[in-house]
């Protein structure tokens, strides 16, 4: 039994390079064509459905279940076989994934994924000749030449072929994207094979290329600390982070190397480079959009190094992104705490638990680490925010002043925990002290959009300051013009201000940029309203109730939508309220 129709392009991982970043085109096309089998429709046609469903949702998991109960129908079914193999691969489900791959080779030979999961299958068990066919036979497209070049020059290392692998590193294409690739992966194997000059040469000339890249700069200087010269190493990461910006990593490893610690090679054996081949890619894969490929080759990476902490921490990105915070949760706790990224990925899973929420258990990791790392502000700035996002202000602004108060000299770099703090006093109505913050928070980092916005916008809403106000927004708006939020309190500036009618203009931008915002949608309402668009106001008040606006605000707009503006206005100044509108967003 067949299922027929379009139901994917024939190869079904297409992918494409665009000015030397990987990318993905996506797994498979749609089902419009798919017709009903003539028995067992509900087995077969349902599961196949139910794994689409799964798979579009990112639950991969229920996705392979579903595509295994519909292969066990339609054993013969090679669109059904594809995704079952990839989802089996991405969830690495290693022995499943390697049956089917053996089984999807029989029909479609060069089939990538397959051939790359069969290559690290025959490595992992030590048949390397086995391991560089396979390899070999995946060679059908700049993703799979790149793959495979790198993939059979380790194999050709571990075997003891250093020339070899040499030649088939060099007769790689020669393209600059391709070339990066090449010194990189050619300076680590000439670490382990000892020659020194061939890695000196290759990662000098990598650096030169890809200053800013990380991995490079962190090879280039173990090398050179291997090598006796812990200065030239020092230097390397002092350049980098020059030209990038610091990292745990990198900052661990300039502290080992100011204390005269000699440090080993990035990679110390060949099933380790091999897997910073599936890492790199996988990791270039994932951060350009080909997120069900890109973890494949994660999970490859790290069946050869499972402790892999830059593969795990990807990975638990890849789960991040796809809203799978269980799964990401699970990947994370796999890094050692001996990693200098630990601390980070603490961080990011307790945001994950948030997300779950889970926020007790969030909140109690939080004091954990800002407990056992006492001079680290950043579990204080991420316990927080966590707070913030459910609006347990008076904690969240005290818990900012734990993380301020670890700073001796602040910098512009710091300037978030002023503002963060600052809107935790406004929104406890405490504004001497959220005006202070945000002034800070202005003096540390002048060009801040959010901050210009927020301290602008609040002098607005407040009725003060009003032409230094119009100056902060207009400025924000300069910076991010397409951000709705800016442009909103630009249009609310002008409304505040009596110039209904740019007040118009510019709400009906910042409605467009972000229709579903009820604040915004609420201001243009008030906007048209003066302006003598009665029926549009009325709409603009509507719409804004479907958008799910904060209790009291909707009051409001019930109250508009009944009597009208003026008499809301009229009703509100009686209560002693600001006879305008004062719905402000946490922006």
């Amino acid at each position: 039994m067949k299922l027929v129709g379009p139901l994917i392009r024939r190869g079904g991982m297409a992918v494409v390079l665009t000015a030397g970043i990987i990318m993905s085109a996506g797994l498979f096309s749609d089902v419009s064509g798919l017709n009903k089998p003539a028995s067992d429709p509900e087995s077969l046609f349902g599961n196949y459905l139910a794994g689409r469903q799964a798979r579009f949702e990112r639950d991969t998991g229920s996705a392979a279940e579903y595509y295994e109960r519909a292969l066990e129908k339609d054993p013969g079914n090679e669109v059904i076989l594809e995704q079952t193999f990839l989802l089996e691969a991405a969830a690495a489900n290693r022995s499943r994934a390697i049956n089917l791959a053996r089984q999807l080779v029989k029909t479609e030979k060069s089939h990538r994924i397959a051939r790359l999961v069969l290559g690290v299958a025959a490595f992992r068990d030590g048949d390397l000749a086995e391991a560089e066919k396979q390899f070999a036979l995946a060679r059908t497209g700049p993703i799979s030449d790149l793959t495979t070049n790198l993939a059979i020059a380790w194999v050709n290392l571990a075997a003891g072929k250093v020339d070899t692998a040499f030649a088939k590193l060099n007769n790689m294409k020669k393209a600059e994207w391709a070339l990066f690739y090449r010194r990189y992966h050619k300076g680590l194997i000439a670490d382990l094979a000892g020659r020194v000059d061939i890695a000196r040469d290759s990662f000098m000339q990598a650096f030169k290329k890809n200053k800013r890249t990380r991995r490079i700069a962190e090879a280039y200087a173990r090398h050179a600390s291997q090598a006796g010269d812990n200065k030239l190493a020092i230097e390397i990461l002092q350049s980098h982070v020059a030209s990038a910006s610091s990292h745990p990593v990198t900052d661990m490893l300039l502290s080992e190397l100011n204390a005269g610690k000699q440090q080993a090679f990035l990679v110390d054996s060949a099933a380790e480079g091999l897997a910073e081949v599936f890492y790199g890619i996988g990791d270039a894969l994932t951060g350009e959009g080909g997120v069900e490929i890109g973890s494949i080759y994660l999970q490859l990476a790290l069946q050869l190094k499972p402790d892999f902490p830059l593969a795990l921490r990807s990975l638990g990105e890849v789960y991040d992104a796809t809203r799978s915070y269980q799964l990401a949760i699970k990947a994370y706790d796999r890094v050692a705490e001996t990693s200098p990224l630990w601390l980070n990925i603490q961080i990011r899973k307790a945001y994950d638990l948030n997300s779950l929420e889970k926020t007790d258990a969030a909140v109690a990791l939080l004091e954990r680490l800002a407990t056992s790392r006492p001079h680290e502000s950043r579990p204080l700035d991420a316990l927080g925010s966590i707070l913030r996002s459910h609006k347990r202000y008076k904690e969240a602004a005290a818990t900012y002043t734990r993380a301020i108060n670890l700073i001796k000299k602040p910098t512009g770099r710091n300037w978030a925990l002023f503002y963060a703090r600052g809107v935790c006093h406004e929104r406890l109505k405490q504004w001497p002290k959220a005006q202070a913050d945000l002034k800070r928070a202005l003096e540390l980092s002048p060009d801040q959009p959010l901050v210009l916005n927020y301290l602008g916008y609040s002098w607005v809403d407040q009725g003060e300051n009003l032409t230094e106000a119009m100056k902060l927004i207009r400025k924000a708006v300069d910076l991010k013009p397409d951000d709705g939020y800016f442009v909103d309190s630009l249009g609310w500036a002008h409304y505040r201000l009596g110039h209904f009618d740019k007040a118009a203009k510019h709400l009906e931008k910042a409605a467009e940029l972000r229709p579903d915002d009820p604040v915004i949608n609420d201001h243009l309402g008030d906007a048209y309203w003066r302006v003598g668009r009665r029926l549009e106001a009325r709409y603009q008040w509507t719409q804004a109730l479907t958008l799910e606006p904060e209790p009291e605000e909707a009051v409001k707009m019930k109250l508009k939508l009944k009597s009208g503006l003026d008499a809301a206005s009229e009703k509100k100044a009686m209560a002693g309220e600001p006879a305008a509108a004062d719905n402000k967003p946490q922006r």
